[in-house]
């Protein structure tokens, strides 16, 4: 192998899909907090017609990539989660602050509810203090205390926002689906051991073919959580050989070592 073709400067994120966990095998245990599509959430329709929802977690993209990369993943997931429920109650109900369940990398996945069918404001970085618990009562000021709560649990941990996904440019979603991903660039840069997945910029296109291939109604299909594993360990495949350096003390995240 030549090393150049793992390091090659102008490999987009998602130029190398790859099958197994790559690079992003080195976190042993992954958080993923987030709403349906977190949660490998399928529609079904009764018999008069009514939809009803299901999170099967055992679909979901995490676990999926937790199978491939051999390590243990958490959904921190609920269909129709927000960033506000989640930093108010949910959290909290379902235990996911306790400090035994800290991992090493947090992927978040959030902003459908909140942007797109909650109508949300979205706030800015402003909207985060020092204290978490100042913080403004806006997407990014809820956002931002979800991450600035698990820093206080695992203050080295890696973390991975999650972009919403790619629509195409007469898709009215289109600008706040752009809006959400600079937030979320901003926050990267805001807080240290933050990485962005811009699915929104390098993934497919979520329309025409691909739903009808990948989507069951308006959430994925078993294929769809699968593709979506992939993609994921990709990204983070991608940033862990491009930022070596940020990544070489990984196996010391929540131990008391430092080299």
């Amino acid at each position: 192998m030549k090393l150049e073709t793992l390091f090659a400067p102008n490999e987009k994120p998602l130029d190398r899909i790859i099958d197994g966990g790559g690079f992003a095998s080195i976190f042993r245990t992954v958080a993923c907090v987030g709403d349906s599509l977190s949660s490998g959430e399928f529609e079904s329709i009764d018999a008069e017609g009514n939809k009803h929802y299901h999170d099967l977690y055992e679909f979901s993209w995490g676990q999926y990539m937790g199978r491939a990369m051999g390590s243990k993943v958490y959904n921190f997931s609920k269909g129709g989660m927000t960033a506000k429920v989640y930093n108010e109650t949910f959290a909290d109900e379902k235990g996911f602050w306790n400090p035994d369940l800290a991992a090493h990398a947090y992927i978040f996945a959030l902003g459908v509810n909140d942007i797109l069918n909650q109508k949300w404001e979205l706030g800015t970085p402003a909207d985060i203090q020092e204290d978490w618990h100042e913080n403004a009562d806006t997407f990014a000021g809820h956002y931002g205390a979800i991450i600035q709560r698990y820093k206080e649990i695992q203050p080295d941990a890696k973390f991975f926002l999650m972009t919403m996904a790619k629509y195409a440019d007469n898709n009215p979603k289109k600008p706040l689906v752009d809006r959400h991903a600079e937030l979320l660039y901003q926050l990267a840069d805001r807080f240290p051991n933050t990485y962005v997945l811009d699915i929104r910029q390098y993934g497919p296109l979520h329309e025409g073919e691909f739903r009808e291939k990948f989507y069951l109604g308006g959430h994925l299909n078993p294929m769809g959580y699968i593709l979506t594993a992939k993609l994921t360990m990709s990204y983070i495949d991608y940033i862990v050989r491009h930022h070596m350096e940020d990544f070489k003390q990984v196996g010391f995240i929540g131990t008391p070592y430092k080299y």
